[in-house]
């Protein structure tokens, strides 16, 4: 799995112009299931976003998760997090699952986000969606499963 997290003040998605979902404070979470991922990753991903410590205190060190904030989470599906652009111009998407596996693990990961008592927008799955939010700082991270060997130091 693999996610984008941005820090936001306010985020919102729409599906055809309605709101479907919509966070004041927080995390927003582009979410990319590959292929072979499994709810282990998912469980890994959601502790790891809910305890990741974004938020600044006076100083503007970073020392505060989203729960510790009280912000929320607004998850959305993106399947082009696993867009390969090695060859060519245009992207190829086979590295991202198929839908019958990645809509299952996007729900059990909003499920085990939900465990933590965050409050949880979601999107609409495999839906053309508008996200508008505020970003704050900006804070970007990019947190992928499959990047959990030995931290190198330089």
């Amino acid at each position: 799995m693999r996610a984008v997290i941005q820090r936001v003040r306010e985020a919102q998605v729409s599906v055809e112009g309605s709101i479907v979902g919509q966070i004041q404070h927080g995390l927003v979470v582009l979410l990319g299931v590959t292929t072979g991922d499994t709810e282990a990753e998912a469980d890994l991903l959601s502790k790891k976003i809910i305890g990741l410590r974004v938020f600044s205190d006076r100083t503007g060190k970073f020392v505060y998760s989203v729960q510790d904030v009280k912000g929320a989470l607004l998850v959305v599906s993106q399947f082009t997090l696993y867009g390969d652009t090695r060859k060519g111009r245009r992207p190829s998407f086979t590295a991202a699952a198929g839908t019958a596996s990645a809509k299952p693990l996007y729900e059990y990961f909003v499920t085990c986000c939900q465990r933590h008592r965050i409050p949880v927008a979601t999107g609409h799955f495999q839906a053309h969606m508008a996200v508008q939010l505020v970003n704050d700082g900006p804070v970007t991270l990019i947190l992928d499963t499959a990047d959990r060997g030995p931290r190198q130091e330089s």
